[in-house]
């Protein structure tokens, strides 16, 4: 703050307060907050962490109570990276709001993806029309970003701890597989390349083997990683038996992914609810025994691992599968139609734009209308659930018979997972909330929507 002195008492003077505790506090209800502190004891200080807050590297703001370093309360407040995506979604076509879905968490694009365009693949009642190979390919990308996503987190929350080598390991080892995403889709982030109906395009020819070129180096940093901080002394003191919640907290609060299962349930939905040919992968979810931060790091460099034995087995089907569709056969719905992607992510296949522009009057018609207009879905409504890297992502949409939808909301696991930080970290060190607030991994364009 400019002027450390603004007093809780309205009008009164520095000579009026002399010896009396002083408090920094502006907006919202900072004044009873204060008044309430200053009744309570001398030594009860209200800070304001954010709104830009170190471990979440986005918006979100903590207002702690603290008593000496112990946090006696802690309130979050969202709505800071709020962009009105889901209300945007409603004046675009069906098609489009893939582009607004993976802008949301923008470190784990791919999973709203594939929940969106199930719940429209819902809508139209073609779930079982999609292509085998388009679920691969899912699956793949899928597998990939929870890899990333898991990589970010930890190399993060270490960062604002002072390793700020793994950070660096982190982001090194996620540039191999932002080169895959780059050479499927054309894109490192933002994606759009999941679509109703399948995916926008085959995966370009010898991917397969670019991928296995790749993988051990992201095996090789993920293990890198786990060496460093799984044994380490310095490490177990400051993330064991820090945010701890139990099974039942867990549970009340609606909290999902990597928490609950280091409380030891294997809830996980690609095993429970299988979706995009799960059930026919083979996996393991892995658990522990205490929900702490430390049990919550090793989940999730367990499902790097876990992650890395789909994307074999999703390899190997891109191979068995190759020259098979990647979108339903309707051509109502099949858009956009043909792409080619270049190098630089753009591009149409020329073959097509020599049908639409010099042969067939009929397929420029359809081309334009299914692009200007988009496809029509039947009335009713749809929620799709995946699994998440950060827990389960539900998205619902409601049609009205129209080209668009008429509601559109994601219901984002890290806004869910934000309501557990209370509990974790209240009654500990000051030090521990930000340890509590990693754990939990939000990123807040997920959370804000």
């Amino acid at each position: 703050m400019s002027d450390p002195k603004i007093y809780a008492t309205p009008g009164a003077t520095e000579a009026e307060l002399d010896g009396l505790p002083n408090f920094t506090a502006v907006g919202g209800d900072w004044n009873e907050i204060s008044d309430e502190a200053a009744r309570m004891a001398e030594e009860r200080i209200v800070v304001n962490l954010g709104p830009v807050h170190p471990s979440t590297h986005g918006v979100y703001r903590l207002l702690l109570e603290l008593d000496g370093e112990y946090v006696r309360e802690i309130r979050g407040a969202t709505g800071f990276l709020h962009t009105g995506i889901e209300k945007n979604m409603e004046y675009r076509t069906w098609t489009q709001g893939v582009a607004y879905v993976t802008r949301m968490d923008y470190v784990a694009s791919f999973f709203q993806e594939v929940g969106y365009c199930m719940a429209v693949e819902k809508l139209l009642g073609i779930e079982e029309q999609v292509p085998r190979r388009a679920n691969v390919i899912r699956v793949l990308l899928m597998e990939l970003q929870r890899i990333a996503s898991h990589l970010v987190a930890i190399g993060s929350s270490l960062n604002e701890l002072g390793a700020t080598t793994m950070m660096t390991i982190a982001f090194r080892t996620r540039e191999d597989i932002l080169r895959i995403f780059e050479r499927i889709s054309g894109l490192r982030m933002n994606y759009e390349f999941v679509r109703p109906g399948g995916v926008l395009e085959d995966v370009p020819e010898g991917i397969t083997a670019y991928i296995r070129e790749l993988l051990p180096d992201v095996r090789k940093g993920t293990s890198e990683m786990e060496t460093i901080v799984a044994q380490n002394p310095i490490f177990k003191a400051r993330f064991k038996d820090v945010g701890v919640l139990s099974l039942s907290a867990l549970m009340a609060l609606g909290q999902t992914g990597p928490a609950v299962k280091a409380a030891g349930l294997p809830w996980d939905l690609r095993k429970s609810q299988p979706y995009c040919g799960y059930e026919d992968y083979e996996f393991d979810v892995p658990v522990y025994d205490k929900s702490d931060a430390y049990n919550r790091a090793m989940v999730r460099f367990d499902e790097c691992y876990q992650s890395l034995r789909i994307v074999y087995q999703a390899l190997d089907k891109l191979d068995a599968t190759e020259g098979e569709p990647v979108m339903v056969e309707d051509k109502k719905i099949a858009w956009p139609a043909r792409l080619s992607i270049s190098t630089d992510g753009q591009g149409t296949a020329p073959a097509h734009v020599r049908e639409i522009m010099t042969e067939s009057m009929e397929s420029l018609i359809h081309h334009f209308k299914l692009v200007t207009e988009g496809f029509r879905v039947p009335a009713g409504q749809a929620y799709s659930i995946v699994e998440h890297a950060k827990g389960v992502l539900g998205c619902h949409l409601v049609s009205s018979g129209g080209t668009r939808p008429y509601r559109a909301h994601v219901s984002d696991p890290g806004f869910r997972n934000l309501q557990g930080l209370s509990m974790m970290a209240e009654g500990g060190m000051l030090a521990d909330a930000i340890v509590c607030l990693a754990a939990i991994d939000p990123v807040m364009g997920g959370v804000d929507r």
